[in-house]
């Protein structure tokens, strides 16, 4: 079988991960839904691969060299022929993409919203929308390897204090509820949703009050720039909400330009008259500055937007914050 003049089965690159184990197969529902060739029982091939990102579990991803960690390897083997497309957490993809590599399918958003995880030291508080953070013992640990959490949760509890936790979701939530060390951490709603675990979380945080990383929540697959091909194939399943959404987002980081150690937040989000509304965040790490703006405008308009917002707010921003 050859959907268009392809042998079978066609590799698919992935990390190993549970979540991303999950992506890749929601991914290859879809193509096979749409495409009656691909339903054969070996039209596909995964091929797990082990990033740098994964192997290094004790540091922050800003400490290895930030962007692209979780997709290195990954990438490497879609140059060297070794898979054909590859599937990734959009946010985990550096905003400018090896030579050779095109972003070619977005896959519908899951929600987009970080989740906010208890442990034992806040047994028996309810967090309230209002005051996230106040269900969290002063001075207290929060786990979390993402700069950009960091820096909003110290911006509002100074009093706090942020340590790393890596790890998949999984061994996240069970360093949590081993309680003894983290109080409280964070993860992506949407990975909880995939997985089925959407009940850890104590709170969803509003998208302006966290505001979550660019691309989160969306599967984003990429391809050889000379893949015609399969170029054609996943254009035809992916989702237009998605593309425009992170269009804005990744040129809003395009245009900050910050290092892997900078915080930064970018949502966007289609408004019920279909116009789109892009939220942008700066900060530094320990929360003494942030800088979060909001700008709405046609979705044709979506990277223009994204390298407006991210414009201003760099140039409103302390220089030292993109060192």
């Amino acid at each position: 079988m050859r959907p268009h003049g392809r042998s079978l089965p066609l590799r698919v690159g992935t990390r190993g991960s549970p979540l991303a184990l999950w992506q890749t197969r929601y991914f290859l529902r879809l193509v096979s839904g749409f495409c009656p060739v691909l339903r054969a029982a070996q039209a596909f091939e995964e091929h797990a691969i082990t990033t740098s990102g994964d192997r290094v579990q004790d540091r922050r991803l800003a400490d290895l060299g930030g962007k692209g960690l979780f997709a290195k390897e990954i990438h490497e083997a879609l140059l060297d022929r070794r898979i054909d497309f590859a599937v990734h957490s959009l946010k985990d993809l550096e905003t400018e993409l090896p030579p050779g590599i095109v972003l070619a399918c977005t896959l519908k958003r899951e929600d987009a919203r970080d989740a906010l995880i208890l442990g034992p030291a806040c047994a028996g508080a309810t967090p309230d929308p209002a005051d996230p953070w106040g269900a969290i013992p002063a001075g207290a640990i929060v786990g979390t390897a993402s700069v950009r959490r960091q820096a909003q949760i110290l911006h509002a509890r100074p009093d706090l204090r942020v340590e790393v936790i890596r790890g998949n979701v999984q061994t996240r939530l069970a360093k949590v509820r081993a309680g003894d060390r983290y109080a409280a951490s964070l993860l992506a709603l949407a990975g909880l949703r995939r997985l089925g675990l959407e009940a850890e979380a104590a709170l969803v945080l509003d998208a302006e009050a966290m505001v979550p990383a660019a691309g989160q929540g969306i599967v984003g697959v990429t391809v050889r720039a000379d893949d015609t091909e399969l170029r054609e194939l996943l254009a035809a399943i992916e989702d237009p909400e998605a593309r425009a959404v992170s269009t804005a987002e990744r040129a809003l980081l395009a245009a900050l330009d910050g290092s892997c150690r900078t915080p930064i937040g970018g949502h966007a989000r289609l408004l019920p008259d279909g116009r789109l509304h892009l939220t942008g965040l700066v900060a530094r790490p320990d929360g003494s500055f942030l800088l979060k703006r909001s700008l709405t405008g046609a979705v044709a308009d979506a990277a223009r937007l994204g390298r407006t917002l991210g414009e201003g707010l760099r140039a409103d921003s302390p220089a030292d914050i993109f060192a």
